[in-house]
């Protein structure tokens, strides 16, 4: 695609208790336009089923298998970046399938502009082996009044800026993540989920562009999630639910300076998402959407909400007197 220098990639992978899937996500490595430099599997000491079928792909890719002993996405993720020695770090769930030329559309981006400091796209998400259909073209934005766009999904159109990368397909440049690391005070003990939001913002924050690109995409079959955060309504969990409110309220008050922080609070308690009610949506989930689990919801939400206002003030202080721009 480009006749620059390449720049060396390194792909992590972190797994846990899906073996099966995380051989096709290596399968998928295998099979890349721009065979990566170095595949990093972060896998926790007990699961030794993912650690073996990771090292079937020994001699087919430059593979380090990582032991992690934390619970959650974050510290193995993290874990993952220490052992990162390529020019470019890549980072897909093991549920998710590479498309072959993932990792060689994603490092061209990095020669196209010195200030482009991550780079994602689609994750095509299937369910019972359908896709999910759509089209969006806003999307990964962050509103100044605290509410976030993903559709990451389901996005079309030329590549743009945006706020906000997804987990399932993201990318950065070595340099511009630094010392940075996923921030380990989100709560959860297994996907921690906001945990792009947080980097992302972050990364925005340090003066470095993201850029979401369509065509930068992978294959997404969203699976058992082994702690309380299961997925989907089945699977609602009032701590699961609190735990996510947290920490996109902890990565929000981060964010934002007072005057928006002081419209998000407003906004989060009295109007909020479907995902994460206030006052006005939870009426809506109750009296329209006929949610069993609305009051649960807006319970847990609030909770969730309160406990990240407090706490991010304290996380705005410590990032503030850490972080200068790039």
């Amino acid at each position: 695609m480009q006749t620059e220098t390449r720049f060396p990639v390194t792909v992590i992978v972190p797994t846990y208790r899906r073996p099966d899937r995380l051989v096709h996500c290596l399968a998928a490595l295998t099979r890349q336009t721009l065979p990566p430099s170095q595949v990093v599997v972060t896998v926790r000491p007990e699961d030794t089923r993912s650690a073996d079928a990771a090292q079937a792909f020994a001699e087919a890719l430059p593979l380090d298998i990582v032991a992690v002993t934390v619970p959650g996405v974050v510290a193995a993720i993290n874990r993952g970046i220490d052992h990162a020695r390529g020019a470019v770090v890549a980072i897909t769930d093991d549920d998710a399938a590479p498309h072959p030329d993932w990792l060689e559309r994603i490092e061209a981006w990095y020669h196209a502009d010195d200030r482009i400091g991550g780079v994602g796209g689609r994750d095509h998400v299937f369910h019972d082996g359908v896709p999910e259909t759509g089209a969006a073209r806003d999307v990964g934005r962050l509103q100044w009044f605290g509410r976030v766009i993903g559709n990451h999904h389901i996005g079309t159109g030329p590549a743009r800026d945006v706020d906000v990368l997804k987990g399932a397909n993201w990318s950065f440049r070595r340099s511009a993540i630094g010392d940075l690391r996923l921030n380990t005070r989100l709560r959860g003990t297994g996907a921690q989920v906001q945990n792009e939001l947080d980097f992302s913002l972050r990364m925005r924050r340090r003066g470095w562009r993201l850029v979401y690109d369509p065509n930068v995409a992978v294959d997404h079959f969203p699976s058992t999630r082994h702690d309380i955060d299961r997925r989907g309504e089945a699977g609602f969990h009032p701590q699961a639910k609190e735990n996510a409110a947290f920490n996109d309220t902890l990565a929000l008050m981060a964010h934002f300076g007072p005057a928006n922080r002081a419209v998000f609070a407003a906004w989060a308690l009295l109007v909020g998402t479907s995902e994460f009610p206030g006052l006005v949506q939870g009426l809506r989930l109750a009296l329209l959407r006929r949610d069993r689990h609305a009051a649960a919801k807006l319970r847990a939400t609030l909770r969730g909400r309160v406990a990240g206002f407090r706490d991010g003030k304290t996380d705005r202080r410590e990032k503030d007197g850490r972080e200068t721009a790039a």
